[in-house]
């Protein structure tokens, strides 16, 4: 006998049927999507949780043959199991700006630091830069030394602490070079370091380390460089805003020195970089008769130059930082130079350049590429004390 219509309706097993399709579908509905693959689906929630925290890797690199002025994301893995080729890209330097206000431009800084030792001063002051951190790429070169090989440790580790560590303290990139040339002083105590009989050799290789991390590291979105020594343990932590408000092609603060007095036992500072001068007649004259190969020196007896160097026009007792004078030579303890002036040419010198080298021939170099040069004698960063 056949069931009436009704009765079909209202059948136990049509109503649960019924209730497990409409839950069915809410769970559908209700549920996050899923990706086809485990590994793009560990990415994708990966990059969610990434974006969500760091706004910054909104902005980053094309592809892993970029400059390393920006962090790089690998791209998801395709579905035959291989990564999609780097794009082409086209970088427009026109747009590229290099101001006084280069915070709110969102301008990109690039620290630059030779490193033969590590001190945990330099890079906790280096941590304190209230500067936007993800527009501060970093870049290290150390030589292949034992000396090298235990501050390339120690900075990893700094790094690994930073970088794992609160968000607004990582920086957008980090580079790391080991020198593929052998230094010429084995020693880095600051007695060796200083003798005058090592200076041209020495000045050189430096010359030439800081030649290999610029060309290495200068990425198209980098505005500013700042080239701060290893050994420089405190600085404003508004060193970067405070350089580039100037808005000048090559521009370096006053570098001294704490040290312990011990005529009036207590504190005191003292000049550290004799490098940025500005030049006198009696260095021209020694200068004309020197061999082509040969240096002027500054800051030692056996070759008085009578230059006016800028570590004696500070004003230690009413210090006015923002002022500026012309300079024809500079420090590299803290030198902050815009991009375009490397761009154009400007590099530091392994060679006798009109008698200079190193930073010093890099400031004639910009001064020849039309470039100004200018020095803050009131405006302090501070060296270590050995």
């Amino acid at each position: 006998m056949a069931v009436a219509r009704t009765m079909r309706r209202t059948s136990p097993i049509t109503l649960l049927l019924a209730a497990l399709l409409a839950f069915g579908f809410l769970f559908f509905l209700l549920s996050p999507s899923t990706t086809p693959s485990s590994s793009a689906a560990a990415a994708a929630a990966a990059a969610a949780d990434i974006s969500s925290k760091d706004f910054r890797l909104g902005d980053t690199a094309d592809h892993p043959l970029s400059p390393p002025t920006k962090p790089f994301i690998p791209p998801s893995i395709r579905d035959d199991g291989h990564q999609p080729p780097p794009p082409v890209v086209h970088y427009n330097l026109n747009s590229l700006t290099s101001s006084s206000d280069a915070a709110s431009r969102g301008e990109r800084v690039l620290v630059l630091t030779p490193l033969t030792r590590f001190y945990q001063g330099y890079w906790d002051n280096l941590v304190r830069f209230n500067y936007p951190h993800e527009l501060i790429s970093l870049g290290f070169i150390i030589p292949h030394t034992k000396e090298g090989d235990a501050a390339t440790a120690a900075l990893e580790a700094a790094i690994s602490k930073t970088q794992s560590g609160p968000i607004p303290n990582r920086f957008a990139s980090i580079s790391i070079l080991r020198q593929d040339f052998e230094p010429p002083l084995q020693s880095q105590s600051e007695k060796e370091r200083h003798k005058m009989a090592n200076q041209k050799k020495r000045r050189e290789s430096m010359s030439r380390a800081r030649n290999s991390l610029l060309f290495t590291t200068l990425g198209p979105a980098t505005s500013w460089v700042l080239w701060l020594d290893s050994d420089i343990v405190e600085t404003p932590n508004t060193l970067i805003q405070d350089l580039t408000s100037h808005n000048r092609p090559v521009i370096v603060p006053n570098c001294y020195q704490r040290y312990y007095n011990t005529d009036d036992k207590k504190m005191d500072v003292r000049p550290y970089d004799y490098n940025s001068w500005i030049d006198s007649p009696i260095a021209q004259s020694l200068a004309a008769k020197m061999e082509p190969d040969e240096i002027l020196l500054e800051g030692y007896a056996e070759m008085p130059t009578y230059r006016t160097l800028m570590a004696y026009l500070a004003d230690t007792a009413n210090p006015n930082p923002r002022r500026v004078i012309n300079l024809d030579g500079v420090g590299g303890t803290a030198l902050m130079v815009k991009a375009d002036v490397h761009r154009d040419g400007a590099m530091f010198p392994a060679f006798s350049f009109f008698h200079l080298v190193e930073t010093e021939g890099f400031a004639k170099m910009a001064k020849r590429l039309g470039y100004t040069v200018h020095g803050l004698p009131d405006y302090f960063v501070y060296h270590y004390n050995e």
